[in-house]
């Protein structure tokens, strides 16, 4: 392994919370780098049209993207193209930041925003039709589906809480579940089976998402029971079959709820002195650009004065 590589933060991930979080950092003047395993922008790249962030009645997910890099990049951003491993805090109260590539990063404060990931259905046509009809967004997408009919796939909360939201862009929402009964609270059920454009399709997977040219035109599912299949036409399908927090990357314990979202304070700090959290693997109400950057700026500053309440406790 090399030699070690000190900074006064690391920030863990490159999407929008991370990418603010660089921006912030390099107006404060710190030693900062943003470690991402791949391109930055994280879930923007895989959002076609963004309409719900300010100052753009309409942008390109890619291009906010760019847009965010270039503009940390500006103010001194030190972006590194590597896979995080592993996130340990020592006695001394410096934390280690180890990489696939074999590099040691070391700082006394992190700032992780490495976000989470859909589950996916993986079945043939998903990735094709990301974006053309695809998607794992109910706020960012829904306005696109206005008067279509729609499908939502999943049994819990998410999926039945997005279903019912959907109804006031679709003209029509089925609700897609493997079961014959949901794993969603009563309350968000009765809410559910009460609104007149949603229809449960019970007892069915998801075998394949059909489309042409125009996008998504189909979904062709099979009956858990009997083994029969069938074809729903619709324009959109939106899956909420779980989403998973990167949290796995700390080493040691720290405050977590049942999913294993990360909890925090108000200055985004965990329950690791020196280890804050920003963007959609920490608990909070909804999970969109604008809370990630709002996140990534509280964090951010935070750090600045963690920092100088430790340098004040060492003199």
């Amino acid at each position: 392994m090399s030699g070690s590589l000190e900074f006064d933060v690391i920030i863990i991930g490159g999407g929008p919370a991370g990418l603010c979080a660089a921006m912030y950092a390099g107006r404060g003047m710190l030693r900062a780098v943003l470690l991402e395993r791949g391109i930055t922008g994280g879930e923007l790249l895989n959002t076609e049209l963004i309409e719900d962030y300010p100052g753009f009645s309409s942008i390109l997910g890619p291009e906010l993207a760019q847009r965010m890099t270039e503009h940390a990049v500006k103010f001194g951003a030190d972006i590194r193209q590597e896979n995080v491993e592993s996130i340990e805090r020592g006695e001394d109260g410096v934390f280690d930041v180890i990489t696939s590539l074999g590099s040691r990063y070391r700082a006394p404060t992190v700032i992780l925003t490495a976000g989470g990931t859909p589950t996916k259905l993986g079945v043939p046509g998903e990735a094709e039709y990301a974006g053309r009809g695809v998607s794992y967004c109910a706020v960012c997408d829904g306005a696109f589906f206005k008067g279509e009919t729609i499908a939502v796939v999943g049994g819990g909360d998410a999926a039945v809480e997005e279903a019912d939201y959907l109804t006031r862009y679709a003209a029509k929402v089925y609700l897609i579940h493997r079961r014959h009964e949901l794993r969603a609270s009563k309350i968000l059920q009765e809410r559910l089976f009460a609104n007149p454009k949603i229809e449960v399709i019970w007892n069915r997977r998801v075998l394949e998402l059909v489309g042409g040219p125009t996008g998504l035109t189909a979904v062709e599912l099979e009956d858990t029971v009997s083994g029969e299949r069938s074809s729903l036409a619709v324009t959109g399908c939106f899956v909420f079959i779980g989403f998973q927090p990167n949290s796995g990357l700390i080493r040691g314990h720290f405050r977590h709820d049942a999913s294993g979202y990360v909890i925090t304070d108000d200055r985004m700090m965990t329950s690791i002195p020196g280890l804050f959290a920003a963007g959609d693997l920490r608990v909070q109400l909804t999970r969109q650009v604008t809370t990630a950057v709002g996140d990534a700026t509280t964090a951010a500053i935070a750090v600045e004065k963690y920092l100088a309440d430790r340098r004040a406790a060492r003199d």
